[in-house]
């Protein structure tokens, strides 16, 4: 409310009757209505001296005066009591609504500093762990080593107030010798300027958790009212970092017991998966199910890829690309400790029988493994190796009972060909049909993978297969050399991971001759070996002339006429006689002119005759090799001619 000066109208003259006391009352009244400064209730007392009135109206008005300004005071008290509670009142609201113990904080330290007409105001709290204070929240402080400081329990005007429980102020802080001093408490008041200290404590239970403060630049005394105030700014202050207290256990209660609920929904999902996985693998082994069933379960269970892996750590099934960067040393890993191994987004575990590694499963699978899931990946290996356990063993007595039987077939003389036959029959082969042999040189090392690769191709085309001299012997029907040892080329070496060599012979017809087309398919790959030709398949038809000497029939018109077919067709449709001019050619030691004159034709002719030739049987028929073929064949020819064969 502005403040109005008023005065009461005199006499023109300046003389007239004095104020009467009730209308002074009156003014005064006025004047508290106007809120007018306490100076201006002077005025009516001084009109009524200048004005001439006797001592006792001036004594009166003197005690109006003194009511008047009593009922401003009054006013002011009560205005300033209705601002302190409308301040505690927000703060309750602040409290009420908590939106942030920070927040709340804030705003009580800044309405401190506001009621109490301080320059600065501001509250620690205790640190239990580092046994200090800390400055917790300021207002209208400018010190940053203030804002920043640290203070040890007791010291200070904060730790006189903490020890006591009770509020304490100074009006000199520096000057004051009622609480212990310290040097980085005097730094940091001095260079915040502060002089005059309100501290209240700040109290939960029985227990004093810090300070609030409201100070000044200059001298002051703090009065029993501002004290009051603040104290309940600091009752609120409590309050808000109790209930901050309680939400924040509340919340990590809330959050514990979400994560606990979590938890227990991710186990019983686990159980429920591992029980549904362990009735698939049961299932899987009673119906005799295979490898590739086992990771078909895996996957519906546990989604991601599943990739099958070798002793070696190579996949033997599966997504080659769903493999970690080190295979095989994640198997090793696996099988040492007997879990599962992480490696990024690849789970490997070992399938393994006693100390023997079988091989591994890997599961590619974005995200972390349970430890449930690891059980049931750790359970397909298991179930893994029992199949595979199953597998070998069946595959061991049957590939024991078919190597048998090839073992009596290649004793020389044969004995019971009837008996050999019917143990045929019911091992699913049948001896009377046309049998190419395949003999196949492996390391020994390797021995064991190729006799199980050509067991399976055996079992797989109804043959037979066994180990004889150290060599993986085959019986395959109803191929051609060549197909067979090329067939089981392939086969053993996919099984072994290297290169291997092949020898085939045959068909033969019956159980008789099966001896003579092994030590034949025998010779074959022992040539191919010493050609340089390792890792590569053939049969003696397919050796060319070397195979005249290595094979058991030595077809000769079979060799004449895989070499000069060409040539001996386009005399007979010509009639021409290009077979003499080759002839002559090798006679005279490759010399065309020689040749022509041994033949009497012209020279020309000869070349002409010869570039027909290398048409006919294609480019390089005159280097070494091949002409050593083509030379044996002419030879060959005419001593089949000449006897009528």
């Amino acid at each position: 409310m502005p403040h109005v000066t008023r005065t009461t109208a005199l006499p023109a003259d300046g003389a007239g009757p004095p104020p009467r006391v009730p209308s002074a009352a009156a003014e005064y009244l006025q004047l508290v209505l106007d809120d007018a400064a306490a100076i201006e209730y002077e005025g009516p007392l001084v009109r009524a001296r200048s004005g001439g009135a006797d001592p006792e109206s001036l004594a009166e008005l003197e005690r109006v005066r003194l009511l008047a300004l009593q009922v401003r005071a009054a006013f002011a008290a009560r205005r300033r009591r209705e601002s302190e509670l409308s301040a505690l009142f927000d703060t309750a609201s602040d409290l009420a609504t908590l939106r942030g113990v920070d927040s709340v904080l804030t705003a009580i330290v800044r309405r401190a500093r506001q009621l109490l007409g301080t320059d600065v105001s501001y509250l620690t709290l205790n640190d239990d762990a580092r046994g200090d204070t800390y400055m917790r929240v300021t207002d209208g402080s400018v010190s940053a080593r203030f804002q920043a400081l640290r203070l040890p329990m007791g010291a200070g005007l904060g730790g006189l107030v903490a020890q006591t429980a009770a509020p304490y102020s100074t009006a000199s802080y520096f000057t004051d010798s009622r609480f212990h001093h310290t040097d980085a408490i005097n730094n940091g008041v001095r260079e915040e300027g502060l002089v005059a200290i309100l501290g209240v404590p700040l109290i939960r239970g029985s227990q004093v958790i810090g300070v609030l403060y409201a100070a000044d630049r200059t001298e002051r005394t703090f009065v029993r009212s501002e004290v009051a105030l603040l104290g309940s700014l600091a009752a609120h202050a409590a309050i808000a970092i109790d209930n901050a207290r309680l939400l924040e256990e509340t919340r990590t209660a809330l959050e514990e017991l979400s994560a606990a609920t979590r938890e227990l929904r991710a186990h019983t999902e686990s159980v429920e998966r591992a029980a549904g996985a362990h009735d698939r693998f049961i299932d899987l082994v009673l119906r005799g199910g295979g490898v590739e069933d086992v990771a078909a379960a895996v996957t519906e269970a546990l989604g991601g890829r599943i990739t099958v892996l070798d002793e070696e750590g190579r996949p033997t099934s599966g997504d080659d690309g769903a493999l970690p960067p080190d295979p095989a040393g994640a198997l090793a890993l696996a099988r040492s400790t007997g879990r599962t191994v992480g490696d990024g987004g690849w789970w490997t575990a070992a399938v393994t029988v006693g100390s023997d590694l079988l091989g591994g499963l890997v599961l590619q699978r974005d995200g972390d493994l349970a430890e449930g899931d690891r059980r049931i990946l750790e359970r397909a290996a298991l179930v893994t190796a029992l199949l595979l356990l199953i597998r070998r063993t069946a595959s061991e007595a049957e590939g024991r009972v078919r190597g048998e039987l090839l073992d009596e077939l290649l004793t020389v003389p044969l004995r019971d060909p009837e008996g050999l036959r019917e143990r045929a029959r019911r091992l699913g082969a049948d001896l009377d049909r046309p049998l190419a042999v395949v003999v196949v040189r492996v390391e020994e090392r390797c021995r064991g993978r190729a006799l199980a690769a050509a067991g399976h191709l055996a079992a797989t085309r109804a043959g037979l297969a066994g180990v004889r001299d150290g060599r993986v012997v085959l019986c395959l029907p109803d191929l051609a050399a060549g197909e067979a040892a090329a067939l089981a080329r392939r086969e053993v070496a996919a099984a072994v991971g290297r290169p291997v060599t092949a020898g085939g012979a045959g068909p033969v017809p019956g159980p008789a001759a099966v001896a003579a087309a092994a030590a034949e398919a025998a010779r074959c790959a022992s040539t191919l070996l010493a050609l340089g030709r390792d890792g590569q398949s053939a049969s003696a038809g397919e050796l060319g002339f070397v195979g005249l000497l290595v094979g058991e029939g030595r077809d000769v018109p079979g060799f004449v006429q895989a070499t000069l077919a060409p040539v001996l067709d386009y005399d007979a449709r010509r009639g021409t006689d290009l077979v003499a001019t080759l002839r002559a050619w090798f006679d005279t030691g490759g010399s065309p002119a020689r040749a022509a004159e041994a033949l009497n034709v012209h020279v020309n002719t000869v070349t002409q005759r010869l570039d027909r030739v290398g048409r006919l049987l294609g480019r390089g028929w005159s280097s070494p090799e091949r002409a050593l073929e083509v030379q044996l064949a002419l030879r060959l020819h005419r001593l089949t001619a000449a006897d009528g064969s």
